[in-house]
C-alpha cells in the first residue's frame, strides 16, 4: 500500500488484527464505549445492520415467523433448568443482585440468550398440536461478559436475532433447522458476498449447523447457526401439547441466530489496504456522485438529477458537494469502501457521460448519461459477483488438506485452514486445543478408513481445523 494514500490505517500484510481495529474506526462505522468490551455503533456501521436486518426479516416472514420481544432479564433459576446450558454460558452471565436500592430476593441474569425465557411463554401458550408450529424472531441485544474483545467480532453487549420454534416432531424440528441454515447460506453469498465452510456444539442443542466464513489471515468467524433442541428445551420449560392422539407429549425445538458479527467478517473478507470494500447489496452507499469544477454552472445541478433518477430506481445515492478536494473525497470513500464513484464535471456533461470508477477493481469507464440507471445496475451486479468470485477463490486458497499433524499446525500457523480426518473423540479435540490453540471449526459426517490425525484411532470424520476469532 502507498504509505501517503490513506492513513493511520495499519498495513493489513504487518498486522491485519490492527488493519481491522483501524479500519472499523477510522470510517466511523463503531466507536469504544465507555464501559470496557461494549461498542457503539455508528450511523455508518448500524446502516449495514438495518440492510441485514431487512433482508432476514423478510425472508423469516415468508417462512411464517413473526417477530416478538421478550424481556432482557431472565431469573437466575430459569437458566438452571437446563444445566448443560447453564454450564455453558455460566462463565459469560452478567448477574444483576440489586434494584431499586435494595438486594433481589432472586438474582436476575442479563440475558445471553433467550431460550430458557422464552420457553417459559410457550408452555403458557401452546396446548394442542393446533397451535404448532410456533415460529417467533426476536431483535435484540444479549450480553456475554467476554474477557478479549474486538469491536463487531467479540464484545460484551451486541445485536443479534435470534428464532424460536416450536415443533410437534423430532423431524419438524430438524427441518426448521435446516431451513433456516440455508437462509443464512443465502444471506452469506448474495448479500454479504461471503463464501463459507459448512464444531461447536450450542449448550443443550441436539445437533448444532455453524457456517464459517475464512478472513483474509486464515482465521475462521463463526458467521451464523441453527439447533435442534429436540426435547432438551421443552423438558426443561414443561412445554407440552395434546398430540392428534389425545396424549400429552413434549414438543421438540429449534433456534437459529446471527448477529452484529456478520459486519466484522464483511470487513475482514473484503477489505483491503485502501480500507472497506463494500459489496453493492449490503452498502449503505451504492454510489457516489463527485461533482468535479462544481463552481461551473450546471455541473452540481446534473448531479443532483442523476442521483435523483437513481434514488427513483431504487439505489442508495449521495451527492458529495462539500468543500473538500475531489482527491480527498476520492480517497474518503474508497476507505469507506462505497462500491462504485461516479466523477461528473463539464466535460462529461458535454459528452452525456459519467466517468465511473470501481471500488473492487479500481477500474475506469465511461456510462452514457442517457442510459445511467440500467448501466449502473449491470455494473454493480458485476460488483457483486465478482467480489463473490475473489472471495471464493480466497477461500479455496486457504484450505489444505493434510493426514500428518505437524503440517497442520503449520499450514493454520501459517494462515491457512486445515481439512484433516478426525476420531470424533472430545478428549483428543481437547488435546489438540490445549497443545496448539487450534479447534474443530466445522465437523462432518463421513464414512471412512482413515485414522485420526492427531491420536491414530479410526477416524469418523472429516474436520475444518483452524484458529478463530
Amino acid at each position: 500500500m502507498a504509505k501517503d494514500f490513506v492513513n493511520e490505517i495499519t498495513d493489513m500484510h504487518e498486522d491485519f488484527a490492527q488493519w481491522y481495529t483501524d479500519v472499523v474506526l477510522k470510517t466511523e462505522m463503531v466507536d469504544y464505549g465507555p464501559v470496557k468490551g461494549t461498542m457503539v455503533i455508528r450511523p455508518y456501521g448500524y446502516a449495514v445492520w438495518e440492510i441485514i436486518q431487512r433482508y432476514f426479516d423478510n425472508e423469516f416472514k415468508k417462512l411464517g415467523v413473526q417477530n416478538a420481544y421478550f424481556p432482557m432479564f431472565i431469573p437466575e433459576s430459569f437458566l438452571k433448568r437446563e444445566a448443560e446450558h447453564v454450564e455453558g454460558f455460566a462463565p459469560e452471565v452478567a448477574v444483576v443482585t440489586h434494584a431499586g436500592g435494595q438486594e433481589l430476593s432472586e438474582k436476575l441474569i442479563i440475558r445471553p440468550t433467550s431460550e430458557t425465557i422464552i420457553g417459559e411463554m410457550f408452555s403458557k401458550w401452546i396446548k394442542s398440536y393446533r397451535d404448532l408450529p410456533y415460529k417467533v424472531n426476536q431483535w435484540c441485544n444479549v450480553v456475554r461478559w467476554e474477557k478479549t474483545t474486538r469491536p463487531f467480532l467479540r464484545t460484551s453487549e451486541f445485536l443479534w436475532q435470534e428464532g424460536h420454534t416450536v415443533q410437534p416432531s423430532n423431524e419438524d424440528a430438524e427441518k426448521d433447522a435446516q431451513t433456516m441454515l440455508e437462509v443464512y447460506k443465502n444471506a452469506l453469498k448474495n448479500l454479504l458476498a461471503i463464501p463459507k465452510t459448512e464444531n461447536e456444539k450450542f449448550a443443550g442443542a441436539v445437533a448444532t449447523y455453524s457456517l464459517e466464513a475464512i478472513m483474509k489471515d486464515g482465521k475462521c468467524l463463526q458467521s451464523g447457526t441453527t439447533h435442534n433442541l429436540g426435547q432438551n428445551f421443552c423438558r426443561a420449560s414443561n412445554i407440552k401439547f395434546l398430540n392428534k392422539d389425545e396424549k400429552l407429549d413434549y414438543a421438540f425445538s429449534s433456534s437459529w441466530g446471527v448477529s452484529t458479527r456478520l459486519i466484522g467478517a464483511l470487513v475482514m473478507v473484503h477489505g483491503d489496504e485502501r480500507g472497506l470494500r463494500m459489496p453493492p447489496n449490503v452498502a449503505p452507499i451504492q454510489i457516489v456522485i463527485i461533482p468535479i469544477a462544481s463552481k461551473v454552472g450546471g455541473v452540481v445541478e446534473k448531479c443532483n438529477e442523476v442521483a435523483d433518477l437513481l434514488i427513483s430506481n431504487g439505489f442508495r445515492v449521495k451527492v458529495d458537494n462539500s468543500n473538500n478536494t475531489p482527491g480527498w473525497k476520492f480517497n474518503e470513500y474508497e476507505m469507506k469502501g462505497v462500491p462504485l464513484r461516479l466523477e461528473i464535471g463539464p466535460r462529461d456533461i458535454e459528452n452525456g457521460v459519467a466517468t465511473a470508477v470501481r471500488r473492487d477493481t479500481h477500474e475506469k469507464t465511461q456510462l452514457n448519461l442517457k442510459n445511467i440507471e440500467n448501466e449502473v445496475k449491470a455494473l454493480l451486479d458485476n460488483i457483486q459477483n465478482n467480489m463473490y468470485e475473489q472471495a471464493e477463490n480466497n477461500l479455496k486458497a486457504a484450505i489444505v488438506e493434510t493426514d500428518d499433524f505437524d503440517t497442520l499446525v503449520n499450514e493454520i500457523n501459517a494462515g491457512k485452514v486445515a481439512l484433516a480426518y478426525h476420531c470424533g473423540d472430545s478428549k483428543c479435540e481437547t488435546e489438540i486445543k490445549d497443545k496448539t490453540t487450534i479447534k474443530t471449526r466445522v465437523i462432518q459426517e463421513y464414512d471412512t478408513n482413515h485414522k485420526c490425525i492427531y491420536c491414530g484411532k479410526k477416524s469418523k470424520y472429516r474436520v475444518y481445523f483452524g484458529k478463530q476469532y
